[in-house]
């Protein structure tokens, strides 16, 4: 099991989901109808399945965590893998099913469901163990903090997808923008779970301009450790921006698609190895 360790946890996320549910509706009403049809990055889906694939997200999250019902439940899952392709068969039998549904009752019920699940995300005791563990930061067991603020990652990746499908790019701010950040740096040092290397080695990941900020992992006896210092001299530091980060962590892009639009300093295999973090379940 992967120890949670940062400047600064937990990651507070769970004031903001009003704040980005606000927008998405605004978002979702203000589309035409050929723009609900547009193809977006994440390949197979469109502008409309998104917006189901987020309304699955609010009805599953009220149905385990405050209803404890589950309905379908995985068998023979043995592995990560074996995870992942039983959550990509749900997320993709309940984009089918809802195609029949209109964009209008795709938005009514998206902001019904959604303040309904931010009360009830609102009533679990942040320190308490979560429903499900965050399998991509390494975890068996976590936090309803980091819960919450995986879900949070989870509603602002999907939201900022159908944006970049439709040209709008709104809730690339600080406030809403480094949270999400903040939270998938928790998979970066089990990234580097494997690789080896002398206590004291360090890895930087930067990504650019106002709404980015730098995060670190040093090599220690008990593994690779996270932390947020600036008076560091890393043996790598990979920059990248605002755009290509979250394209390149949800695994939209991969790490050869972006070689050209990120920058390492240092050693270039632990550069490299940084463009390997994925913080989605893929």
């Amino acid at each position: 099991m992967t120890k949670l360790k940062h400047n600064n946890l937990p990651i507070e996320t769970l004031h903001l989901f009003p704040v980005l549910d606000k927008q998405l509706i605004q978002l979702l009403s203000s589309l035409s109808d050929e723009e609900w049809d547009l193809p977006t990055v994440a390949r197979l889906w469109t502008v409309k399945d998104i917006a189901s694939h987020l309304l699955d997200g609010n009805l599953r999250g009220l149905s385990t965590s405050r209803d404890a019902y589950f309905g379908e439940k995985p068998e023979n899952v043995n592995s990560y893998q074996d995870l992942v392709s039983f959550l990509n068969k749900l997320n993709m039998t309940w984009t089918n099913a809802t195609k029949r549904l209109s964009p209008q009752i795709l938005t009514f019920l998206l902001e019904t469901t959604g303040k309904q699940y931010t009360e009830h995300l609102q009533s679990l005791n942040p320190f308490g163990d979560a429903i499900f563990s965050v399998a991509w930061a390494g975890q068996e067991t976590s936090p309803n903090w980091f819960h919450i603020a995986r879900e949070y990652t989870e509603k602002f990746l999907h939201q900022q997808q159908i944006r970049e499908a439709v040209n709008q790019q709104a809730i690339l701010t600080k406030e809403l923008y480094y949270p999400f950040l903040d939270t998938l740096m928790l998979a970066f040092a089990p990234t580097f779970r494997q690789v080896s290397a002398q206590n004291g080695t360090t890895v930087s990941l930067e990504i650019s301009t106002a709404i980015g900020g730098q995060w670190n992992i040093t090599k220690m006896e008990s593994g690779w450790v996270l932390n947020k210092d600036l008076d560091i001299d890393p043996n790598a530091k990979v920059i990248i921006d605002p755009h290509t980060a979250w394209k390149l962590f949800s695994k939209s892009w991969s790490s050869d698609q972006v070689m050209d639009k990120v920058e390492i300093k240092g050693d270039q295999s632990l550069g490299k190895q940084a463009l390997k973090m994925v913080a989605v379940m893929a």
